[in-house]
């Protein structure tokens, strides 16, 4: 063999080689830059999908200057130790039809997130639910759900300090009832509608914030409010913040405005 093909040959295995490791590193990059998903099979064609969310670290409430802010949202920092699931989505109407037999919603749509159910009816949801599946799904706690709400931001909305109709559905996006799940950008968790659309339900009792550092908070074991977040069609910007929890709700109350979404 002449030294001249030696030399071609070896510029072409390199070559290769330089191509199946650019190859892998783009794979590899695909693979980590997209959340993974757990499906729950409802029958019908229809699945909810949950996210899974890492544990980490971060600063519960809102510093003193953010517009908007009440004086319940003391700043405290929170560990959550280990990963969980929460919804891509709002619980939809058609998905909650078919666990349920019904659909108690005001503004009837498939696509919409369900409405008018109470923290006692979302718990019978999820009743059901476990008992048609391996179990585990719930209501996230509060502290979850602002975790993944902020996906690792610390301003007031989790695309920036400022709201706008093209990123939610609020009282100034003049919509006048909810979205269709998953009609604006999610977040970097690759969550939708954690701004606006529906408040969303949560499974704690609610409760003053501690001024220490706390890891994996519940809530009280007892109360009379229950915590709802996240803001809606028909509630100012300031109510769609990360770290508002102004509304409050019994577990009897119901709403055009109140939805849930799932945690595992």
């Amino acid at each position: 063999m002449k030294l001249n093909q030696v030399g071609q040959g070896m510029k072409l295995i390199r070559n290769e080689c330089v191509a199946a490791i650019f190859l892998l590193s783009i794979l590899e990059l695909t693979q980590s830059s997209e959340p993974k998903i757990a499906l729950v099979n409802l029958g019908k064609n229809l699945n909810l999908e949950l996210v899974l969310i890492p544990s980490g670290k971060f600063t519960m409430g809102s510093p003193e200057d953010e517009k908007g802010r009440s004086n319940n949202e003391t700043l405290h920092e929170v560990t959550l130790s280990k990963s969980f699931y929460l919804g891509k989505y709002e619980v939809t109407q058609e998905q909650w039809e078919a666990l349920m037999g019904n659909n108690p919603s005001s503004n009837k749509g498939a696509k919409l997130p369900v409405t008018d159910v109470t923290w006692n009816d979302c718990q019978e949801f999820i009743k059901k639910l476990n008992a048609n599946t391996k179990g585990g799904y719930r209501l996230p706690t509060e502290a979850e759900w602002e975790y993944a709400a902020r996906a690792g931001t610390k301003t007031a909305f989790s695309f920036g300090e400022i709201i706008a109709p093209k990123y939610a559905n609020y009282s100034d996006s003049k919509i006048g009832k909810p979205s269709a799940v998953g009609s604006y950008k999610p977040n970097a968790f690759g969550l939708y509608d954690m701004h606006g659309n529906v408040f969303e339900w949560c499974q704690d009792w609610r409760a003053v914030y501690p001024v220490v550092a706390v890891t994996d908070p519940v809530g009280p074991n007892n109360g009379m409010i229950r915590v709802v977040r996240g803001g809606s069609f028909s509630f100012d910007a300031r109510d769609s913040r990360s770290a508002d929890r102004d509304l409050r709700a019994t577990p009897d109350e119901q709403g055009d405005h109140i939805g849930f979404r799932l945690a595992k």
